[in-house]
């Protein structure tokens, strides 16, 4: 098969779903919408992959552009006379898509997409059901996010949900008969954006670290947070209980969260998120925001546990519990890879990815 990968930008997910097609028979050529602010993957784009050259790519996407965009797909399609098109997120490269008057496309959500940015205004709306409704076949990684997608006009019997999934081979669960018992360390790797929520956990640590001593945070990555997140972190008079690794390469986080003791995710909107998989793969207990996506994910004292979405007093009392038990921790951790194990083993669901190639043209 001869398909088109239409993408916006080069993601850490963008490989992911990159080197499994590069592994397969299909024949397949990238096309990227835009050049974010930050480039968040410095892998190379897998082998066997074609990149292809257009007038996308360069700079963020604008509204404005929209034409040229539209224009320069077609272009690309007459020339490389694809079976099948795989677009997302939903209002751009799977809108572009539609627009190119293409069939088949297989419609793939990002969370954001319908978590978020279909509720912008009415013309984000509007798009996403002209979108869906002319989609031959739809994925997400989410029940959450297939289930908006039916609302915005997706045909159910037309729709497929997979987690995305990690290496589990590459992320091994941690050793806790070498943990310290005299220090307690929570890990958070969420983007210090405001869909993420890190300033709930920032404030959350204040509370915990205020009454334990012990406890320090390890607080990847970065974002236009920064600024407030090391304001409520010094006010609070914890800030040098706080380290700040910065974007730590894919190849070295597994490491990371083997430190910890504890993952958080304080997340108000998301899909099924990587960064859980990734910690429930690393055999860590889990503390996530109660969201739809995460409830999916983490059952209370069983692998983690939920705390009300947004509240800080909440997070930090589960926290505070969560030392306080953390004889009971191993054995959460081993839920937790458990769960990764029957849930997030990526090569087992990247298979479900070309299935699902099949069903979008069975459906065209």
């Amino acid at each position: 098969m001869k398909l088109i990968y239409f993408s916006l930008d080069y993601t850490p997910h963008d490989h992911r779903f990159l080197s499994a097609l590069s592994a397969s028979e299909h024949d397949v050529y990238y096309v990227r919408l835009q050049r974010g602010p930050r480039q968040n993957e410095d892998r190379p784009v897998p082998e066997n992959i074609h990149i292809v050259q257009w007038v996308g790519g360069q700079k963020p996407f604008e509204w404005q552009d929209l034409p040229k965009y539209v224009l320069g797909l077609r272009r690309i399609i007459r020339e490389v006379k694809p079976d099948l098109i795989h677009a997302g997120p939903i209002q751009t490269c799977a809108f572009i898509a539609v627009l190119s008057g293409f069939r088949p496309i297989l419609t793939m959500s990002w969370g954001f997409d319908l978590m978020k940015d279909v509720h912008r205004n009415g013309w984000w709306e509007w798009v996403t059901k002209f979108t869906l409704q002319r989609s031959t076949f739809f994925t997400s990684d989410a029940f959450v996010t297939r289930d908006m997608a039916v609302k915005y006009g997706m045909n159910p019997d037309k729709t497929v949900v997979f987690p995305w999934g990690v290496d589990l081979e590459h992320i091994s669960p941690k050793d806790w008969s070498s943990a310290r018992k005299d220090s307690f360390t929570i890990f958070c790797n969420r983007s210090w954006e405001p869909n993420y929520g890190v300033d709930v956990l920032a404030r959350a640590f204040v509370r915990v670290a205020q009454q334990r001593p012990e406890v320090s945070l390890l607080l990847l990555g970065g974002g236009s947070q920064g600024t407030q997140l090391r304001r409520i972190l010094q006010h609070g008079g914890v800030d040098e209980r706080v380290s700040f690794p910065g974007f730590i390469n894919n190849d070295d986080l597994p490491r990371w969260y083997r430190m910890a003791d504890l993952y958080v995710s304080p997340s108000h909107v998301d899909g099924s998120s990587v960064s859980l998989m990734e910690a429930l793969a690393s055999g860590l207990p889990c503390l996530v925001s109660d969201i739809p996506a995460n409830k999916e994910w983490v059952m209370n004292d069983e692998n983690g546990w939920l705390f009300k979405d947004g509240d800080d007093a909440e997070l930090a009392a589960r926290i505070l519990k969560a030392m306080d038990g953390r004889a009971s921790l191993p054995a959460i951790g081993r839920n937790a890879r458990a769960t990764a194990e029957q849930k997030a083993n990526w090569p087992k669901n990247a298979r479900v990815l070309l299935e699902t190639y099949q069903k979008t043209l069975a459906n065209a």
